[in-house]
């Protein structure tokens, strides 16, 4: 049997692919991560980390022990939820803004999931506009989205730029009109966009409209125009378009965790927000 204390420092080093950070947030010295990882090497009989001065990586077998680490934890998590009658049981209408469709939030939302089996999730995938008049309404428990410029309202999960982004190949002078691919109203980044053009007095004009962050994808891999999105969350064969354009700045934008009111502890929706939080460097785009 593997030690869950040695398992859970594995897996937190492979998370941040440092054994300095992974200590940090384990309230442990290096050198205890360390020890944790070589005991559980020699336990299984594998390397499961290559190592140098600059850097840390997973190796093939550290790759699988992530999934064993993980079901194995889990599972004693559950045990242990069971037999003192805490385990999280109800419904939870969880909304995700299109932002995050593209990232590895599956992973987090299949490892909630079988953490969570007594859990019955309702996901529903929107614009984050639109995300935030349901839970005013009611109609959902729990939001992962962006707030608007001078909104106070959720928990900050970080902090990002907005940006103009486009296919490689595209080329915009500096006086061209600027051919826009935008979310379908409500929404806070097509507001964004259309506000900073109109201040600047740059021309422009509408090349896509899509309800989905797939379709303007798809419209930007064409060629057909720019859009406006998150930095670290630009998805993948797009870049930021060149300088030369000169595309106003768009500003910051904050990525929020919200719920109509406080959650419960024990509840669904407390849990899953435990685990957005815990795992919210993970919320970036697939590479």
């Amino acid at each position: 049997m593997f030690d869950p204390v040695q398992l859970q420092s594995f897996l937190t080093v492979a998370q941040t692919l440092s054994f300095t950070e992974a200590g940090r947030r384990l309230g442990l010295r290096q050198s205890t991560v360390s020890q944790h990882v070589r005991r559980l090497e020699q336990a299984a009989g594998v390397v499961l980390f290559t190592r140098d001065t600059h850097a840390v990586a997973l190796t093939e077998d550290g790759e699988a022990m992530v999934g064993f680490a993980r079901t194995i934890l889990e599972a004693g998590e559950r045990a242990v939820r069971h037999f003192a009658g805490t385990e999280v049981r109800g419904r939870l209408r969880f909304g995700v803004s299109e932002d995050f469709v593209l990232t590895r939030l599956p992973e987090l939302l299949n490892a909630f999931r079988r953490s969570h089996p007594q859990v019955d999730l309702e996901l529903t995938v929107e614009l984050s506009a639109v995300l935030h008049r349901m839970l005013s309404a009611g109609r959902l428990d729990l939001v992962l989205a962006k707030r608007r410029e001078g909104e106070e309202h959720g928990r900050l999960i970080r902090g990002d730029r907005l940006v103009w982004i486009g296919a490689r190949t595209l080329r915009l002078g500096p006086g061209d009109p600027v051919p826009l691919l935008l979310y379908a109203p409500p929404s806070i980044t097509r507001d964004r966009a259309l506000e900073s053009l109109e201040r600047h007095g740059r021309p422009w004009r509408i090349a896509c409209t899509s309800t989905s962050l797939s379709g303007l994808r798809a419209a930007a891999l064409a060629g057909l125009g720019v859009l406006a999105h998150s930095r670290t969350l630009t998805p993948e064969g797009l870049v930021e378009v060149a300088p030369q354009a000169r595309l106003p700045e768009l500003g910051g934008v904050d990525f929020v965790l919200a719920s109509r009111g406080p959650t419960e502890p024990g509840s669904p929706a407390q849990a899953l927000a435990d685990a957005v939080l815990a795992d919210g460097d993970g919320l970036r785009r697939l590479t």
